[in-house]
């Protein structure tokens, strides 16, 4: 389950002693804005080319996973709020937050006709757990008992004995300890379920996948690296509804393009101002304009393999290039004062966010400071004579080549070392090359929530081996208080826990916090109200044309 902020309140126990059922609940989304639209007619709107084929388990990007969040669902889905409201659970009952009854509404079916049975999400998860599957997504399924011998490195495993099918719409799923962060995380894109069609050939299904979402793929519909196109499913019987004929994603390589295209008419939906656009937006756009923050951060990643970062000074060049950088004046410059220093590793829309954690300091602008730890860390390992501190950044992105030239800027006149950024022309092209492990400096990095919960800024980003750990971090005393956390009993005691785990990285800072995102949004005239969700991404389901 991924719980709205209110709802978190409630302690985990007493919130899961209640199961999930069919009958009430917000439907979320709604706005009075798209009242008495064209419900016929498709909407336009940016995208980014997806970094690999359409498989939930394999989908750690945006780009990837604005899509599979339209044409598929799962247990539950999240209204603008992020409150839970059911898909395709009936209930999901549990008395120790270990062992867990899930039942499924009867009758729903795939986009194709299949119907959904628990067997599609047990097999679907076992898939994306198996080692030998290599799915980017497989951390997610490490709580469930028997997670960690399918997923040992060439293991031949291919079934969870945490996950049991008792009938058609009944599966049972056993955890291998308790943990207060689980039910949380169901509406995630790993935990859709997957229909048997789709293994005779998992590479084929990934380019055109049937789901069981809001909306379908068109055939022929996936356009790489030009448009994605979508229609309604009209076997869809969920709470997100397609108010629209479809919805086609643009694929862009520059955000200023798209901004042009929504000025003029040409997109309707645009969900990051470029910071060309940042000044005037509210003007260019009065009234067809969001400026919220959401749960998102930017971060700069260090990689733990890199040989000038590691040891005692190692993690003196980490916090002596954190303190380099003057947040704020990029922020003031670059984005127009439209987001917020960071002063940890998560959110502060988040139930449980903490500004004032011990060791968050290093996060400040402090060029004395940062001299002071740089020239001490030249006296245990001299950092190599004419090297480049390099950010890899890909330049599609909104803003991305200018403010890390200015970071890079800063960093080398503080530090009086040679930096600079790195550009690789797509997202997808530069997560290819951080996925491969090979990077010769640092990278950029920016996290969406997948669910509203602190852990899921730490876990799936600086666990050992988790499948977002760009940098290889890996740290005992940080992993044993992710698993305390996530045995606590409450939600409130589990923050706690990992506000704890938070100081431990901000002395390692396998990351470089920078900012929390905020999310500015435009809509052309083409369109009514568009709402965006707490995660930051646009209610296409929710968007009528005029």
């Amino acid at each position: 389950m991924r719980f709205s902020r209110t709802s978190k309140a409630l302690g985990v126990a007493a919130v899961l002693a209640m199961s999930l059922t069919a009958c009430g609940g917000s439907t979320g989304g709604g706005n009075a804005g798209t009242a008495g639209g064209n419900t016929s007619k498709a909407i336009t709107a940016n995208g980014t080319e997806p970094q690999n084929p359409l498989l939930p388990a394999n989908t750690t990007e945006v780009g990837g996973g604005r899509v599979m969040d339209l044409i598929f669902s799962g247990l539950v889905s999240y209204d603008a709020k992020g409150a839970i409201q059911n898909e395709l659970a009936q209930s999901i009952e549990t008395k120790d937050s270990q062992h867990y009854t899930i039942k499924l509404k009867t009758g729903e079916t795939f986009s194709d006709g299949t119907p959904i049975t628990a067997k599609n999400f047990v097999d679907a998860w076992n898939f994306g757990a198996a080692a030998k599957n290599a799915q980017l997504n497989s951390y997610f399924f490490e709580s469930i008992k028997g997670y960690d011998k399918v997923s040992a490195e060439k293991s031949t495993l291919d079934k969870m004995e945490g996950l049991k099918v008792v009938d058609d719409t009944t599966f049972t799923v056993d955890l291998a300890a308790p943990e207060s962060d689980f039910p949380l995380r169901l509406g995630y894109t790993a935990f859709y379920p997957l229909p048997e069609s789709a293994y005779k050939d998992i590479k084929a299904y990934g380019e055109n996948p049937v789901g069981d979402g809001p909306y379908k793929l068109a055939a022929g519909g996936w356009k790489h690296d030009t448009s994605i196109t979508l229609v309604p499913n009209e076997k869809y019987n969920g709470p997100r509804k397609a108010k629209n004929g479809g919805v086609t994603f643009t694929l862009y390589s520059s955000p200023d393009a798209a901004y042009t295209d929504v000025q003029s008419d040409n997109l309707d939906v645009l969900d990051q101002v470029p910071p060309s656009g940042l000044q005037n937006f509210k003007t260019d756009f009065k009234g067809r304009f969001v400026n919220q923050p959401y749960a998102g951060n930017a971060t700069m990643t260090i990689p733990s393999y890199l040989p000038e970062f590691k040891g005692e000074a190692g993690q003196m060049r980490r916090q002596a290039i954190s303190m380099s950088i003057n947040r704020q004046q990029i922020i003031d410059k670059i984005f127009y004062g439209n987001k917020k220093p960071a002063v940890d590793f998560t959110s502060p829309v988040l139930d449980g966010y903490d500004a004032n954690l011990p060791g968050n300091d290093v996060l400040k602008y402090n060029p004395t400071k940062a001299k002071e730890l740089w020239t001490a860390a030249d006296k245990i390992s001299p950092w190599p004579a004419g090297k480049v501190f390099t950010i890899t950044s890909n330049i599609d992105g909104a803003g991305n080549k200018e403010y890390i030239t200015a970071m890079a800027n800063q960093i080398a006149t503080t530090l009086g070392i040679k930096a600079q950024l790195n550009p690789i022309a797509t997202f997808k092209q530069s997560r290819d090359l951080i996925n491969s492990k090979k990077l010769t400096g640092a990278s950029r990095a920016g996290w969406q929530a997948d669910y509203p919960s602190l852990y899921n800024f730490l876990g799936p980003l600086y666990g050992t081996g988790a499948g977002s750990n760009d940098g290889d971090y890996s740290s005992a005393a940080f992993d044993a208080k992710l698993k305390e956390g996530l045995s606590a009993k409450t939600v409130e005691d589990g923050n706690k826990i990992f506000n704890e785990a938070q100081q431990i990285l901000l002395k390692d800072l396998p990351v470089v916090p920078l900012w929390y995102q905020a999310v500015q949004g435009v809509w052309s005239n083409n369109v009514n109200t568009v709402q965006f969700g707490w995660n930051g991404v646009p209610l296409y389901y929710d968007i009528t044309a005029k």
